[in-house]
């Protein structure tokens, strides 16, 4: 069940007049986003005058990552685990998959978990952006090249 940190205070893109779309700025969902790369993925995003809502289950995303975003009225945090669907109101033109433990302790505790955070979780985000007609980014880590020499 997902859990929001922070209150959502985004109207709907229906509600505002704007780019076309019926919103005047863009919405963006960042999977992963307490974690270190997906916190300053959201600051930006914020910078360039988006509305930002940071998805993250917490596993290894940490809460303090977000402590300067939390003033910002167009930031949002859900606490939720992308291997369930969501179920959110909001319309999104972009989301950014950063969700998926990347150092080895963490996804040797739980190979499981991590499988169907990267798989189920992926799968759970293409369709919310099938069916918000938003563009995807799926980022990967440096686990995926192995060890180095």
């Amino acid at each position: 069940m997902s859990k929001v940190v922070k209150v959502l205070k985004l109207g709907s893109r229906n509600d505002q007049e704007g780019n076309g779309k019926g919103h005047n700025r863009s919405r963006a969902l960042v999977a992963g986003g307490a974690g270190f790369l997906g916190s300053h993925l959201c600051e930006r995003l914020l910078q360039d005058g988006y509305d930002v809502v940071a998805v993250d289950n917490f596993h290894t995303g940490k809460r303090y990552n977000l402590n300067a975003l939390l003033h910002d009225p167009r930031f949002s945090c859900i606490e939720h685990d992308i291997v369930d669907p969501l179920t959110l109101d909001l319309r999104f033109d972009e989301i950014y998959n950063l969700a998926c433990p990347a150092s080895p302790p963490h996804y040797q505790a739980d190979p499981i978990h991590t499988f169907k955070t990267s798989v189920l979780g992926a799968l759970n985000l293409l369709e919310l952006a099938r069916r918000n007609n938003a563009k995807i980014f799926q980022a990967s880590t440096s686990e995926v090249y192995g060890d180095p020499f």
